[in-house]
């Protein structure tokens, strides 16, 4: 969808927002109508560092927050509330609430973050567009590639932002290397390869003892039923990411968690934000990490492979080479990488504050720098290396219809919820 377009067919749901001129209220003063009210839904590691972001803004406010586990909530809000203290130069603030249900949490806000492992993001995303509110969502943006193309049309639908959280995507560097290879400077691309780490395995953790405090069976919601493991909810003394990330019951391995980061600016740079791959080809060892091969419908192979400079792309062409990573931009020849990108070439969507641009977009209505679509097709490509590395076959894809020449590959597009759970499809 055209982003003018989106814009005039959502321009009722502006009128959400009543904005005071700061003018009318005097320098520096931010007036409660020119805030958007969040709630963060998921409070563990990844959240705090994120909803950081977000305090540092003036455009919003944290006023609420969800967790089904009751001491990672309650530690939540008292950084928050400490945060705005601090912020506004008061000696206490306890405004921002905490929920154990995201539901009642919805009724609270504008727009609402979601931090939660993978396995829940869909449905309370789905909910809360549904319930009128815009969303920010974690990446990898879904679980399955059914749950992200659900989420695409709830958002259309009900005319909501979603900014997926890759964002890497606002980023100078990431963004200049994508113009770089867009506008020909290395020539025609012929292959990528992407170096993220290993695809997902079954769960087979050990029981454990729930801790006081946790709804367990919250917390793997429209997941397999399975006894408590610490991996998978660590204790509030842990201060690092959890390994949920690694099972497929709950996420992708790291190759989706990091995937839909760097599979993610391959997209960008080969024009692929609306599409994506046309044939996977695993490596021929059924128990290799590395290797699986996309085809693109234009001949580009991108190959997930470590080429030995940590979680980056590199891009191959008929003129030159290009590396990215967050760490850096380099080229051969390295004139490349300095080169400006010059009047009338092609430019790309230019964000410098990933999360400020879901502020602005929530108020102009117009589409975010990883818009929902385009969090949906990166996943996608993590999805499909997912499927293909499972069965250990080579796979046809229709990226227009999203589906497989295979119908055993087919079947695992989606995924079965545990009951109640469902997003209707």
């Amino acid at each position: 969808m055209k982003r003018r377009k989106f814009l005039q067919s959502s321009f009722a749901s502006a009128t959400l927002f009543t904005i005071v001129p700061r003018q009318v209220l005097g320098k520096g003063f931010t007036a409660p109508s020119d805030q958007v009210t969040l709630g963060v839904i998921g409070t563990g590691k990844q959240s705090h560092g994120l909803t950081g972001q977000f305090i540092k803004l003036d455009g919003c406010r944290v006023v609420a927050a969800c967790d089904v586990y009751k001491g990672k909530l309650d530690r939540f809000v008292k950084e928050v509330n400490g945060r705005y203290a601090e912020k506004l130069g008061k000696s206490s603030y306890n405004a921002t609430l905490g929920f154990d249900n995201y539901r009642e949490l919805l009724e609270k806000i504008d727009a609402v973050i979601i931090a939660t492992p993978d396995h829940w993001h869909a449905i309370p995303a789905i909910e809360a567009m549904e319930a009128g509110k815009d969303v920010y969502c974690e990446k990898p943006l879904s679980h399955t590639v059914e749950e992200g193309r659900a989420m695409v049309s709830a958002a259309r639908k009900h005319q909501r932002i979603l900014q997926t959280g890759s964002m890497q995507r606002s980023r100078e560097s990431f963004r200049h290397a994508c113009e770089l290879v867009q506008n020909g400077y290395i020539g025609e691309v012929k292959t990528v390869k992407v170096n993220v780490g290993d695809p997902a395995v079954s769960c087979d953790l050990p029981a454990e003892a729930s801790p006081r405090g946790l709804d367990w069976n919250a917390w793997l919601g429209p997941a397999p039923q399975r006894p408590f493991n610490s991996v998978m909810a660590p204790p509030l003394s842990f201060d690092g990411f959890p390994n949920w990330r690694l099972y497929g019951e709950y996420g992708g391995g790291i190759l989706s968690d990091w995937g839909a980061h760097m599979f993610d600016i391959a997209q960008w740079a080969l024009g692929m934000d609306n599409s994506g791959p046309v044939e996977l080809i695993p490596p021929p060892d059924r128990e290799a990490k590395r290797g699986m091969q996309f085809r693109y419908e234009n001949g580009v192979i991108m190959t997930h492979e470590d080429f030995g400079r940590g979680f980056a792309v590199e891009f191959n062409g008929t003129e030159g080479q290009l590396q990215v990573s967050r760490e850096f931009l380099e080229t051969n020849p390295a004139s490349i990488a300095s080169q400006v990108i010059k009047s009338g070439e092609k430019r790309l969507y230019k964000s410098d504050n990933h999360y400020l641009d879901w502020l602005n977009c929530i108020k102009s209505r117009e589409l975010p720098v990883c818009d929902v679509e385009t969090g949906h097709r990166s996943a996608t490509v993590c999805h499909l290396a997912n499927i293909a590395y499972q069965l250990g076959i080579s796979l046809e894809w229709d990226p227009v219809k999203e589906r497989f020449k295979d119908s055993k590959a087919n079947k695992l597009l989606g995924k079965k919820y545990r009951k109640p759970y469902h997003i209707g499809i």
